[in-house]
This record gives C-alpha cells, structure tokens and sequence, in this order.
C-alpha cells in the first residue's frame, strides 16, 4: 500500500535551528566583550584606530594581562620584548584601579620604548 507523503515534519529543523541559535548567542558575547572582565572608565571622545594595538589589561585585583596572556608580576618586560615599539599600546584599567598603580603601568610601558600609549574608555 502505497502512502502520499503530503505534509513536512518541522520539528527536527525547528529543534536544530533552536540549538544553534543558542551556540551563536553564547559566542557572540565572548567575543564582543573579551575574556578578561574589566569595568571599564567612561569619557566623552573616543578614538577609533584602525591598526592592531597591543592590548594590556588590569584587572581590579591587580592581575595583568597582555593580548589576554596572563603576566607575572614584573614579566612585563618579557612580554613586551618581541614586540615592534612603533606599535600602539591600548591600556584596559578597570575604573576602581588605584591611580598609583595605572600611572606606574604606563610609566613602564613607556619606559621599554613605547610611545604610543592610550586607555580604553566607554563613551557616555
């Protein structure tokens, strides 16, 4: 006996669609926001640069990072040693940091040859 299939069963495609919607969604935010949490200060300009920077990052517990590799305490240096100093370096501080302790990060950032030193605000 012979059946005509006269209708499609969505279900399958609609549960297939759901499961990645979720993949999406979960990634989306991990890459916009990076991996490294740090509440960041607000201004009113921001720049917009096109070139890749270096990014180092300091958290509110005072753990550095540098493109989101963890650096030891005074392996900064050592980080940086293979970078081009032409190249900009982004500061991502977190906004309760002590002042002290961002004004000696970029102090030694500059000392290493960098000159190109900015920090990375939210706009209002």
């Amino acid at each position: 006996m012979d059946r005509n299939i006269d209708q499609i069963n969505v279900i399958p495609l609609v549960d297939v669609m759901l499961v990645l919607l979720v993949i999406v969604l979960t990634t989306a935010t991990f890459i916009s926001t990076g991996q490294i949490p740090v509440n960041l200060a607000k201004a009113k300009e921001v720049s917009d640069r096109q070139d890749v920077p270096i990014v180092i990052a300091l958290t509110a517990e005072g753990n550095l990072f540098v493109n989101d590799t963890p650096v030891p305490e005074g392996g900064l240096p050592t980080a940086l040693s293979s970078r081009p100093r032409e190249s900009a370096v982004i500061v991502r501080a977190d906004k309760v940091t002590l002042l002290e302790k961002f004004v000696a990060l970029v102090d030694e950032i500059r000392g290493l040859g960098f000159q190109q030193v900015s920090l990375e605000v939210i706009r209002l």
